[in-house]
């Protein structure tokens, strides 16, 4: 299939526009306008639109949820779907959104239906927005359900922008502190060894151990960095194997002060997805199948497709929830009382929102209990250093005399 960009007239109206249509070939396409009573007057195979599927670029997902709000708005004022993608299309800053945005609709021109034209490009639009959009499309309700979708994306980024931050900020500062470490061991310390040797005198113990380790550091520190680059790449690529994936993943929730909140992220995630697909209309096989995909964790991944073959033949949800410790008693009762009153998705969405709430109420005393203890950290560190540098000279005195 190729993408091909027209001009023609309208032989009713005589309205002359331009567009783009996708057909096997330029023979074809012409016939499909021929049949749409248009005069075609210039017809080119495009080779933007269907760079889209070939072309390198991403999406980012507030990009992505501002697009799919945009289109709601659209749609629920009367637009119709060609119409409000081209808009967007032609204000859309991303290049690489655009020529999405313009293949998808080509695609729906060309007869396609929304989920389908979506569905080509798999590296902007996940399995849950593919399965919303359809379920959108079957019930007549793309606008509500593509607005539903539109906070679930601002919602799961919001959280991970607050996650980012709380762990970027120790991380950074800790960085700082031992590129400032290392600095004073390579370049500052080595100076005042050569006024030590000339004492006659046994250094004290800390002195001398910092002298050694400033040795070490500068016999080897091309080494090291070598090293720990060698790591770094070794593990990245270690973590992207499904072994590695695993340990790395189970590794995670086990970390102190970390672990439970990205606990708690994961299962807010699993909460508000399986919400949002249930009120959308998606069976709840199909919803776990997507879920397991979304919930950014290996184990609990396992954990819902383990569920959800419990659930394939024949278990209550919050019985096949219930054979895996890794869900709280919380969401455990929360599900059951769903199912009992038919509004597990009320019930989950709940879930969601108290999840978050605890994982910002986490990270906002972290944020304030981190700080004082870098401070610490850099104190003792840095005091450390200086009070090696100076026992010497308060021994200097003893020195002189002896």
């Amino acid at each position: 299939m190729s993408t091909f960009h027209y001009t023609a007239r309208d032989s009713l109206s005589g309205r002359e526009f331009s567009k783009v249509i996708v057909a096997d070939n330029k023979e074809t396409a012409i016939a499909e306008l021929l049949r749409r009573n248009l005069l075609v007057i210039n017809i080119e195979e495009s080779k933007a639109a269907e760079a889209a599927s070939r072309a390198s670029g991403s999406v980012k997902t507030l990009e992505l949820a501002v697009f799919t709000r945009q289109l709601a708005t659209m749609l629920d004022s009367g637009l119709s779907l060609v119409v409000s993608l081209q808009g967007l299309a032609e204000q859309t800053q991303n290049k690489y959104m655009r020529q999405v945005i313009e293949n998808v609709t080509a695609k729906i021109e060309s007869g396609s239906t929304f989920s389908e034209a979506l569905g080509y490009h798999k590296k902007v639009f996940n399995k849950l927005y593919l399965a919303m959009s359809e379920a959108g499309e079957k019930s007549g309700k793309l606008a509500d359900i593509l607005a539903r979708l539109a906070t679930y994306l601002e919602s799961a980024e919001k959280l991970r922008k607050k996650v980012k931050s709380a762990t970027m900020y120790p991380i950074v500062v800790m960085s700082i502190a031992i590129l400032i470490t290392v600095f004073l061991l390579v370049k500052v310390v080595p100076t005042f060894e050569k006024i030590f040797t000339g004492f006659g005198a046994d250094l004290p113990m800390l002195t001398q151990a910092l002298l050694d380790l400033s040795d070490f550091l500068q016999n080897n520190i091309l080494f090291l960095m070598g090293g720990f680059i060698v790591f770094i790449f070794g593990f990245k690529y270690f973590i992207k194997t499904p072994a590695g994936r695993d340990f790395w993943d189970a590794s995670k929730l086990k970390f102190p002060i970390f672990g439970p909140i990205m606990h708690k992220v994961s299962l807010s995630r699993f909460a508000r997805t399986t919400s949002t697909l249930i009120r959308s209309g998606v069976p709840l096989i199909e919803v776990l199948e997507i879920v397991s995909r979304t919930v950014g964790n290996v184990k609990m991944e396992q954990a819902v497709m383990a569920a959800m073959e419990k659930v394939r033949v024949g278990e209550s949800l919050s019985s096949s929830l219930n054979k895996n410790p890794i869900f709280p008693i919380m969401i455990l009762r929360m599900v059951t009382a769903g199912e009992q009153t038919g509004r597990i998705d009320g019930m989950m969405e709940r879930v969601a929102d108290v999840l978050d709430e605890e994982v910002d109420t986490t990270l906002a005393g972290l944020s304030s209990l981190i700080e004082p203890m870098l401070i610490v950290f850099l104190g003792v560190t840095i005091g450390t250093i200086v009070l090696a540098m100076f026992m010497p000279i308060f021994k200097m005195t003893e020195v002189i005399n002896k």
